[in-house]
């Protein structure tokens, strides 16, 4: 059957179904959003309109308005395209009003992408849509499957797409997560796992959500299994310190209201303001509260009023700043600040920082280990400023930067007369100005060997002889050494002094690399807030920029990560960082923003948006070309039209080739 004939076909199916009445089960669903699509909406089967995207300018409010969900969904939207990718399937994340604000796809179906609507920015609400997945399920608030002829629109009885709700912690629809697929089987029953998997990743998506907005309450996780509550964390309640109910995942709900909990409709302030868990429980408040403290497997079961039934419960308690050197029972110590700052919650950091603070005070040299611009001096200075001798020197020294001509004076200083061009003074070296504090040796595989025996006679002596000095001088020094260097490896090739090794590497602190860091996010907040300070403005890091900073590999480390968030803010227009306005490098294989590259498809355009796997469309250069033709070459209207900096419109320019008329003139 050709496509013609078979639209044909569905559009007969359509118009004779609405005479009959509603099918059972699924059908129903379909046959009343077709109803609603005729009778509501005022749509024709047999005139199907072409997909709709919203314009530039509105996809970015929409996205806006969902930028704390998607800087939340993003993980468990990439975990699931990579699960469904193999089967042919995009993914799609849209916000309660049916508009695409995240988008996952193969480059080679662009086109196709484009010409069906599954991109960035289209609307798939029912009155614009149609019988879809996104629209119904908007509307039926349930998961379900649109599959071939169950659209209302001939445009799309080729594909099957699956859809399940995403609620906020009241009740209200807060986004819907799809997958849809041009070709599948025949038979709808095939969709049936594809169901099942949309809903247990929606279901993860508002459950971190959930976690994020409520990560300053105590959150109860209820299940009717002891093994898997801390695993499942089917039920999450929200509490305050006395009990009272703040709000509750989905399943939650479901839970409160079987135990003839009524909670009030979506929408008011605090639904739950009426209730205690001890209304739910049989249980002190108590003994709710030191689940964590008092149980071995931080798991407690407790009875329910209503049913008497057990559910098993463990604790999530308030995030709150501890130290990370925290177990010896004494509480936080407000010196280990400096320590705290420089990581969140990833393990290996965790365990590097435990180890610093107990060795901040301890009278051993430390070498710090870790790839180049780990924030390996940021470190060293977090354990001077952490210890006692954080109101005396802290002395950097860069072993590669200085000059090999002037390292041992740099480092040892002289006494006047001592050489030809020496201070008639004489001059304090480096290691003497550290005396009493901290000496930090940058790079210190790469200190000539010659100078290494001196250093090592001044560590192992506690003194140091200037050029020319026929006394040496006493110091109290503490060394912290940092490098990237396999210093084992340069002992065996005769490059570094083996005794010196022993003598820096009292103890060792590695740094990981920041692609394998479990808390970029925080990091990446931590130095946007830090610049901001130094710049003396607020700006807003929006939600694609920080999906493409996350998903970056960041080979430079946090150095790296530093210089493209300067960047940015140097060449970001009005008071938010979009994804566009950071370095290309950060942005290679990722689209720069909604309205920056685009390939051919209309006055609305629509946007290649997949947040960590994205690439650089062809036929770019046509659409940038004509909007500059259009406005005369005028980049400010350009960059205006395209929602983008200046900066960013002429990175693209000399990218694509792109030159003005008036340079090609020589003018």
């Amino acid at each position: 059957m050709s496509t013609a004939q078979a639209q044909r076909q569905h559009i007969d199916t359509i118009l004779s179904s609405l005479d009959s009445p509603p099918g059972p089960c699924d059908d129903a669903v379909i046959e009343r959003s077709w109803r609603r699509c005729i009778d509501h909406y005022g749509l024709d089967p047999a005139r199907p309109s072409p997909p709709r995207y919203v314009p530039d300018r509105t996809l970015r409010e929409h996205q806006d308005q969902a930028d704390a969900l998607i800087q939340v969904a993003r993980a468990g939207v990439e975990q699931l395209y990579r699960q469904v990718v193999p089967l042919g399937y995009v993914v799609l994340l849209t916000d309660a009003r049916g508009i695409a604000v995240q988008f996952l796809g193969s480059r080679e179906d662009q086109r196709e992408h484009q010409r069906t609507g599954l991109y960035l920015g289209s609307d798939w609400s029912e009155e614009h849509a149609g019988t879809c997945a996104v629209g119904t399920c908007i509307h039926e608030r349930m998961p379900l499957t649109c599959h071939h002829t169950d659209h209302f629109s001939a445009h799309h009885i080729r594909l099957t797409c699956t859809a399940a709700p995403v609620f906020d912690p009241h009740g209200q629809l807060l986004a819907v997560l799809d997958i849809s697929a041009y070709r599948s089987p025949e038979s709808k029953t095939s969709q049936t796992f594809a169901l099942q998997v949309v809903k247990h990743y929606a279901r993860m998506i508002e459950n971190a959500y959930f976690l994020q907005r409520y990560n300053d309450h105590h959150v109860v996780c209820l299940d009717r299994s002891r093994e898997f509550v801390q695993i499942n964390r089917r039920y999450l309640i929200a509490i305050e310190e006395d009990g009272t109910l703040v709000a509750a995942n989905t399943a939650g709900r479901q839970l409160l209201r079987h135990h003839e909990l009524p909670l009030p409709g979506p929408g008011e302030a605090r639904p739950f303001k009426a209730w205690n868990i001890q209304d739910l429980l049989d249980a002190e408040i108590e003994d709710v509260l030191t689940i964590q403290r008092y149980c071995d497997d931080r798991v407690r079961a407790f009875r329910t009023h209503r049913h008497r039934e057990i559910h098993f419960a463990t604790l999530i308690e308030p995030q709150r700043r501890t130290s990370h050197a925290a177990g010896d029972g004494r509480g936080r110590d407000s010196s280990l600040a400096p320590l705290e700052a420089l990581a969140d919650d990833d393990p290996a950091m965790r365990d590097t920082l435990t180890r610093a603070a107990r060795l901040r005070n301890e009278p051993i040299n430390i070498l710090v280990i870790g790839e180049t611009g780990t924030g390996k001096e940021r470190m060293a200075r977090a354990l001077h400023d952490s210890s006692r001798r954080c109101d005396q020197p802290f002395v950097a020294i860069n072993c590669a930067a200085m000059p090999e001509s002037l390292i041992e004076s740099e480092l040892f200083g002289y006494e006047p007369g001592s050489f030809t061009g020496a201070r008639s003074k004489g001059m304090k070296g480096l290691i003497a100005q550290a005396d009493g504090g901290t000496l930090f040796l940058d790079e210190i595989g790469d200190m000539p060997l010659q100078l290494q025996t001196r250093l090592l006679r001044v560590l192992a002596e506690q003194e140091v002889l200037p050029i020319g000095a026929s006394r040496p001088l006493k110091v109290d020094l503490r060394v912290v050494a940092a490098t990237h260097r396999d210093l084992r490896g340069l002992i065996a090739e005769g490059r570094f002094r083996e005794d010196l090794f022993y003598r820096l590497n009292g103890a060792a602190l590695r740094l990981p690399p920041l692609r394998e860091r479990a808390d970029k996010g925080y990091l990446i907040r931590r130095i946007f807030e830090e610049l901001q300070q130094e710049r003396d403005e607020r700006v807003r890091l929006r939600g694609d920029a920080m999906s493409a900073l996350l998903a970056y590999p960041w080979p430079g480390n946090i150095r790296e990560l530093h210089n493209a968030l300067r960047y940015a803010l140097a060449t970001c227009d009005g008071n938010e960082v979009i994804v566009g306005d950071l370095p290309d490098e950060c942005i290679s294989g990722h689209l720069a923003h909604p309205g920056a590259q685009r390939a051919p498809r209309g006055e609305s355009g629509a946007a290649w948006d997949a947040p960590s796997r994205l690439v650089d469309l062809p036929g770019n250069r046509d659409p940038l070309h004509q909007a500059l033709r259009r406005h005369h070459w005028n980049i400010s209207a350009v960059a205006r039209e395209l929602g983008l900096s200046r900066p960013t419109i002429y990175r693209r320019m000399k990218r694509l080739g792109i030159v003005p008329p008036q340079q090609r003139d020589g003018l």
